[in-house]
């Protein structure tokens, strides 16, 4: 009667997972609904002992994948996640309150992760070095490979509960690398789901485990334990920034907070300037560290630019995010949905002037144009993680260039121009990861290089192509020749 009632009602229950097997564990975390408040699913969390399991069982390990048999997985896998792909979005929206189109469009990145990190396994990445193009040299060869680390945990944020997990799971296993996947209690059901598919792949249990539960039980150990080789992580830069003090001796991965800027020029062309801020500020409910924080437009065409891209504004219409018309769903709850609230009120304190939205209901945020905004305003100093779309003016590029590089942060950035000229400078000036020229700052394929500088990252890539090389080690040997 009780699997009837939870059938009907359609309630995912689930369970951390040590190598395929649930933990044994009985304390469960309830999964709701941002829009609406109810209960999506429940999680069996792991406690402290289950952590020291895991560990232990990806340690032990079993069955060593060749090349071609991690290329088999990660493929399967990404037929199998496109047949259920309608089923992954579903649950995307119900736990994450985005919208359903971009649930759907999160399940075609996440396959191009897979898809990419396949292409990988099958492609030689061993190097040789002829010794003798040096007098001192002699008649070698020293020859590279790469080999699997002995474990890798990975810690994913809230905002892309699959595309953040699929884009740590899959470079680490086309590695050859286990890794123990500790996702946000916020949005576990899909990453769950994930990890149950890759078994279903045939991949074997060992390599993976993802867990949930308190953080001194499951994430502290996991990234002190000594037996880690890597830390990767995604998320806010106070708890990166406890990750690197508190990792030890092991390669950590940190892809931090966001601050983007697009610049739009005078010589821009309008409606792709508009265009490209209207999609970086509000899709995803503008929960990307490489949305849009910050658009600045150059004083000359201000006021034009302002005028229409409030008409472009108007169309992301907030709702029900399981509703196809919807545009723009909810933040991840209430809680962030009210420090948007404050950071708006805060802005319009300093004089800022709110043009469109700016009303919650629930964590349910409209998308909001601000214009006015100081340059010392909370909302463009620090990151504003949803649907806000500050304007900001400036004089000349090197105005705009000291206005870009003015924040803790240095992701990435988005240029408007048709000079290249200007364009090149940006890319030259600009203290940031990446430069897209006529693109939002969010634009990559997923096996370009990725990550930020300053308090974004410690400027170590991402990318599946990138993250390999950080999932495995060199080794070097050499042979008479």
């Amino acid at each position: 009667m009780k699997e009837e009632l939870i059938a009907t009602e359609n309630i995912v229950k689930l369970a951390s997972l040590i190598a395929g097997k649930p933990v044994s564990s009985t304390i469960e975390l309830e999964v709701k609904n941002p829009y609406n408040g109810n209960l999506v699913g429940t999680v069996t969390t792991a406690n402290a002992a289950d952590t020291h399991a895991a560990i232990e069982t990806a340690l032990k390990g079993g069955q060593v994948l060749n090349r071609f048999e991690r290329y088999s997985v990660l493929d399967k896998a990404r037929t199998l996640l496109m047949e259920r792909k309608e089923d992954f979005a579903q649950l995307i929206t119900a736990e994450a309150g985005l919208c359903i189109t971009e649930a759907r469009y999160e399940i075609g990145r996440a396959h191009d992760v897979l898809l990419f990190s396949a292409m990988e396994c099958l492609r030689d990445d061993g190097q040789v070095y002829s010794c003798d193009i040096s007098p001192n040299g002699k008649q070698r060869k020293i020859f590279t490979l790469r080999e699997p680390l002995s474990l890798a945990v990975a810690i994913t944020p809230f905002n892309h509960p699959l595309n953040q997990v699929a884009h740590k799971i899959a470079p680490a296993l086309a590695a050859g690398t286990p890794v123990i996947l500790k996702p946000s209690e916020k949005t576990p059901l899909t990453a769950i789901k994930f990890v149950q598919l890759l078994y279903e792949a045939g991949l074997p249990t060992y390599m993976l485990s993802v867990l949930l539960g308190e953080t001194r039980d499951v994430a502290e150990l996991l990234v002190k334990d000594p037996r880690v080789d890597l830390v990767s992580f995604t998320g806010s830069v106070a708890v990166g920034k406890k990750i690197a003090e508190t990792a030890g001796y092991k390669k950590v991965i940190l892809e931090l907070g966001g601050n983007d800027p697009l610049i739009v020029l005078e010589d821009a062309d309008m409606e792709l300037a508009i265009t490209l801020a209207a999609e970086g500020a509000f899709r995803n409910s503008g929960q990307r560290c490489t949305a849009v924080k910050r658009i600045l437009v150059q004083e000359s065409i201000a006021e034009e630019f302002t005028k229409r891209f409030l008409e472009k504004a108007r169309e992301y219409t907030c709702g029900d995010p399981a509703d196809p018309k919807t545009k723009v769903g909810t933040v991840i709850d209430e809680q962030s949905a009210i420090y948007l609230e404050d950071v708006v009120k805060k802005a319009v304190e300093q004089g800022a002037t709110v043009l469109l939205g700016g009303k919650r209901t629930g964590a349910l945020i409209e998308p909001t144009v601000i214009t006015n905004v100081p340059r010392d305003a909370q909302m463009v100093v620090q990151e504003s993680f949803g649907p806000l779309a500050p304007i900001l003016t400036f004089k000349d590029i090197d105005d705009a260039i000291a206005l870009s590089n003015s924040t803790a942060f240095g992701l990435s950035s988005g240029i408007v121009t048709t000079n290249m000229t200007n364009a090149i400078r940006f890319v030259k000036e600009l203290k940031v990861g990446t430069v897209n020229i006529n693109e939002v700052p969010g634009y990559r394929i997923e096996n370009s290089p990725f990550g930020g500088i300053k308090d974004s990252g410690l400027g170590i890539k991402e990318g599946v192509i990138e993250a390999i090389k950080c999932f495995s080690s060199v080794k070097t040997f050499s042979l008479p020749w």
